[in-house]
């Protein structure tokens, strides 16, 4: 049997949106749908799934479409532009 080397690879990724469901057949749910299913880059969880950079509104608009009702916790910030652009 191996021993763990002790060591574990840590990657931090800031700005990000996730989708959080209730449920863990909500998110296969969601994955089911092509149109959603494009916008998602990972799973995280059962319930948490990685949204493909600036798609968040998009995903929201194809929920309320399908019925649901998601609840916005904090959208993201505008990128900052720099003084040379």
């Amino acid at each position: 049997m191996r021993r763990p080397s002790g060591r574990l690879a840590v990657k931090l990724h800031q700005r990000v949106c996730v989708l959080m469901t209730d449920k863990a057949v909500t998110a296969e749910e969601v994955l089911a749908r092509p149109k959603l299913a494009a916008e998602i880059v990972g799973r995280l969880s059962e319930t948490v799934l990685l949204i493909r950079p600036g798609r968040w509104e998009a995903v929201v608009a194809e929920l309320r479409k399908l019925g649901h009702a998601p609840r916005i916790v904090q959208p993201p910030a505008s990128p900052k532009r720099s003084a040379r652009e």
